[in-house]
């Protein structure tokens, strides 16, 4: 299949999810009710669940989906590792370390979303700190200040959990952490779109010299690429859309790590056309598990459960595979 085509075929597969999503519901949209949208002549409370509840919440979810799964590859072409997740360098972790002490801090949900953009932004400049610290000594120093930041930013949102008020803010950071599209308004998502959109083109800009660091860092200085700066822009694209995801809807896992190798198998290594479909592939996988965690039962499942246990299985399946796509 043409590049092309199957860039074509996705993009009217996600179109298509997202219609199906703005009909399924508790309030469920009917032909004749679209038609009535249409002419104008529909009860209000049809255009409040389209406009109002569901369209923000399927826009978000399809570009929570689209940033996890891009940064993920990303960052596994980058590392040359495929298990490498947007995790990687602690931002998430950092992320929902923010939203810990935000929930602790404030009632003010900007302050909470703020402060989760900043510490996932702090996490990473961490453990590019501690590589900094150790030059010469190339990626895998930068992998371990990863861990290392991981690992402090868990502790520390372990102290949050233990001082919040077991009553009131333990059971609101325990839920957010679950990762939840409920509380998506149309004022969040016209906040983080812009920046992760662009985030996600940049990683597409970037991805033929994502093509040669995957050579080796030798290779790519000797083709005439600053490792250096190209490494820097895409972490700082990569971190940015990653945080942004924890600020829209909490920490959702397994996104980032299953997806780019699911579309590794489908179109190869090549980044310039796994990038783009990872993004296709990740925000229609997405938003069918936000569809199903608010269909299935009474009440809402948060999507992260989800998505683990999806996601886990998934991944033991493409583990047979995963080979090819590095091939």
């Amino acid at each position: 299949m043409s590049r092309t085509l199957s860039i074509s075929a996705l993009t009217g597969v996600l179109v298509l999810s997202m219609l199906l999503a703005l009909g399924i519901g508790k309030y469920p949209i009917g032909l004749d009710t679209w038609s009535a949208l249409l002419q104008g002549t529909a009860p209000d409370i049809a255009g409040s669940v389209v406009f109002e509840l569901r369209l923000p919440r399927i826009i978000a979810a399809v570009l929570v989906g689209a940033a996890l799964s891009v940064s993920g590859a990303a960052f596994q072409s980058m590392f040359v590792n495929p298990l490498v997740s947007p995790s990687l360098l602690g931002v998430l972790a950092g992320a929902s370390f923010g939203s810990a002490l935000g929930i602790l801090l404030s009632e003010s949900w900007f302050v909470v979303q703020l402060l989760t953009f900043a510490f996932g932004g702090i996490a990473v400049l961490f453990a590019m700190g501690i590589a900094l610290m150790y030059r010469g000594s190339g990626i895998l120093i930068l992998v371990l200040g990863g861990i290392i930041s991981t690992s402090l930013f868990t502790s520390l949102l372990s102290v949050i959990k233990y001082t919040a008020d077991p009553y009131d803010q333990l059971p609101s950071i325990v839920y957010w952490l679950m990762g939840s599209f409920a509380l998506v308004e149309r004022s969040t998502l016209l906040g983080v779109a812009l920046p992760m959109l662009l985030g996600i083109a940049t990683l597409m800009l970037l991805s033929k010299y994502l093509n040669v660091l995957s050579m080796g860092d030798d290779e790519a200085r000797a083709l005439g690429v600053n490792v250096r700066w190209i490494r820097i822009a895409a972490i700082t694209a990569a971190t940015l859309i990653s945080s942004l995801t924890v600020v829209t809807a909490g920490v959702i896992g397994w996104v980032g790590l299953v997806i780019p190798h699911i579309a590794r198998m489908a179109v190869g290594p090549d980044n310039r056309l796994l990038i783009p479909t990872s993004a296709l592939l990740g925000g229609t996988y997405l938003l069918l598990v936000d569809t199903l965690s608010r269909t299935m039962f009474d009440s809402e499942i948060p999507i992260g459960i989800l998505t683990s246990l999806v996601g886990i299985p998934a991944f033991v399946i493409i583990l047979r595979n995963a080979k090819k796509g590095w091939g």
